[in-house]
């Protein structure tokens, strides 16, 4: 596991992901993102970070049991319900919820979970690495996504 601070402080990544891999690659290779929390509040952080993702070319599923849908994208109740492969399941849950998301993210096969600025885990992130998966903890993955693009662009 490695430790590594971003430019907002406090990042961790834990990967055990091929060597070379990283967080960029990762971003440039995924595909479809579960959004665990996923608000259908324009004003929830996880609504602005949905609606990034989309714009940046994202198919993005809304896991949440108590909405039907957000920004026009069915929702589930649980990430075991989404009928498609998951690259990254993103958490905008509390802390103490990431335990069980990190099973069920291991049981469907994701690539990796990120958890959102603010939550952080270190056994289940442990758990996930563990079981193959890259994990990011406490960092925004639009403000990541941002950031990578502009690196591109440098």
């Amino acid at each position: 596991m490695s430790v590594s601070d971003g430019p907002h402080g406090h990042r961790s990544h834990s990967h055990a992901a091929p060597s070379g891999d990283s967080t960029a690659e990762l971003l440039k290779t995924s595909t479809t993102i579960a959004v665990v929390g996923l608000s259908n509040r324009r004003t929830r952080p996880s609504y602005g970070v949905a609606e990034y993702l989309i714009s940046a070319g994202y198919r993005i599923i809304p896991v949440n049991p108590q909405v039907a849908e957000v920004l026009g994208q069915e929702s589930y109740a649980r990430l075991e319900d989404v009928p498609e492969r998951v690259d990254i399941v993103d958490i905008f849950r509390r802390s103490e919820f990431v335990p069980e998301i990190v099973e069920s993210s291991i049981r469907i096969g994701a690539r990796a979970v990120w958890m959102q600025e603010g939550v952080a885990h270190p056994q289940a992130a442990e758990r996930a690495h563990r079981a193959g998966l890259f994990v990011i903890m406490n960092t925004c993955i639009s403000k990541e996504h941002a950031r990578v693009a502009s690196l591109k662009k440098g």
